[in-house]
């Protein structure tokens, strides 16, 4: 962040994360913070913590990495997933504040100090990940201090929950923008519900001009655009909450046109025919997730980032005949994949693109690269 916003402290006091259980878990933070609360959840990723810290999907949550030592390759201008840091805070084990690394150009400390995110270092992070796989996601709050002060308190008591709370509107562009170069060989329309910048360059990659454009877009802009398909976006919140995209999936759809979802996505879709969602007990985020083909019996290890799935199993989607599960999460078998039954629709839980994570899954962009060849 830049201008008049003023970063915060590296040097460090006491501090400590209260949840809405009670629990407390003592570090060290920034000396200047103020009271963050947040939903708290964990990752898994090993590597690939800027790209964390800037997925909107992350956005309004206080992220715990699992990995004990974070920041020692230091951050870059290459990697982020959005134009800003998108965490509301941070919890490690471990904060290198020295790097090494060639495509480094600072340290993280300071980049994360420089965004206003205050940082809980020091912290027990396997306890608090194995109490959260337990007694499930909760909301949080971080502060100065040994114990947390009456206004810690106050404020984790009237914070908002992540049930009903639409934050595809904040994370998203407000206006529409092209990304790629305009003589490209297809046209898609992305529906920005907090999208991550490796997927638009995926699809540059794939021969395709990006007409990106905001979260509350109609179906009668998005047609007015003559798109070859329509791809929709990964986002924070709970789908449910967006209750302005079912009928813009639908009108895209009558039209005849391809639609390819990603996270969000692909619970909008599952909403928009019928399903319903619901909230994960510690959702799946990092980069390690088995994900089962269906139709071949292929296993993938993918990137995950989400705290709501579409309700179901491996034989059917819940209130939504027109839906045809294809993928399935080996370790709870929850839905990870959907395609309808009869129009070019599909979707994935996983993120294919990564960033970070395996490149497994990312076969999934060829596939509706030839549903829209296909279609001429």
């Amino acid at each position: 962040m830049t201008g008049s916003v003023t970063p915060l402290s590296l040097e460090t006091v006491p501090g400590v994360l209260l949840l809405e259980d009670g629990s407390t878990f003592a570090g060290l933070i920034n000396a200047d913070a103020v009271p963050t609360v947040a939903e708290v959840v964990f990752t898994t990723n090993m590597t690939g913590y800027q790209e964390v810290f800037t997925d909107p999907s992350y956005g309004g949550q206080i992220v715990v990495m699992t990995a004990p030592q974070i920041g020692n390759y230091g951050v870059n201008t290459e990697d982020p997933e959005s134009s800003r840091v998108q965490i509301s805070g941070l919890v490690v084990r471990e904060m290198s504040r020295t790097y090494s690394n060639w495509r480094a150009t600072g340290d993280l400390p300071s980049w994360l100090a420089a965004a206003r995110v205050p940082t809980l270092q020091e912290v027990d992070t396997r306890r608090l990940t194995r109490h959260l796989r337990s007694a499930g996601v909760m909301l949080g709050v971080v502060s100065v201090g040994i114990v947390p002060s009456d206004a810690a308190r106050a404020l984790l008591a009237a914070a908002p929950r992540m049930e009903g709370a639409d934050l595809a509107t904040t994370a998203a562009t407000q206006t529409m923008y092209v990304y790629g170069a305009q003589n490209m060989a297809h046209h898609i329309v992305a529906v920005d519900f907090g999208i991550k910048e490796n997927m638009l360059r995926l699809f540059s990659e794939e021969g395709c001009k990006v007409t990106v454009v905001p979260a509350t877009t109609t179906a009668e802009q998005i047609l007015a655009e003559k798109p070859d398909g329509v791809f929709l976006s990964n986002g924070p919140g709970d789908p449910a909450a967006i209750s302005y995209a079912p009928a813009m999936i639908r009108g895209v759809a009558a039209a005849g046109t391809p639609i390819f979802g990603i996270c969000l996505g692909h619970q909008l879709i599952g909403l928009t025919f019928g399903g319903s969602t619901t909230k994960m007990p510690f959702g799946h985020r990092g980069g390690n997730q088995p994900v089962k083909e269906l139709a071949t019996g292929k296993v993938l290890i993918t990137a995950q980032n989400h705290g709501f799935s579409v309700e179901g199993d491996a034989t059917a989607v819940t209130g939504a005949a027109e839906l045809q599960v294809t993928h399935v999460n080996l370790n709870d078998g929850s839905i990870e994949g959907l395609r309808h039954r009869t129009l070019p629709i599909f979707s994935v839980q996983y993120h294919p693109e990564a960033a970070p994570g395996p490149h497994d899954a990312r076969p999934v962009f060829h596939d509706f690269m030839a549903t829209l060849r296909a279609r001429g």
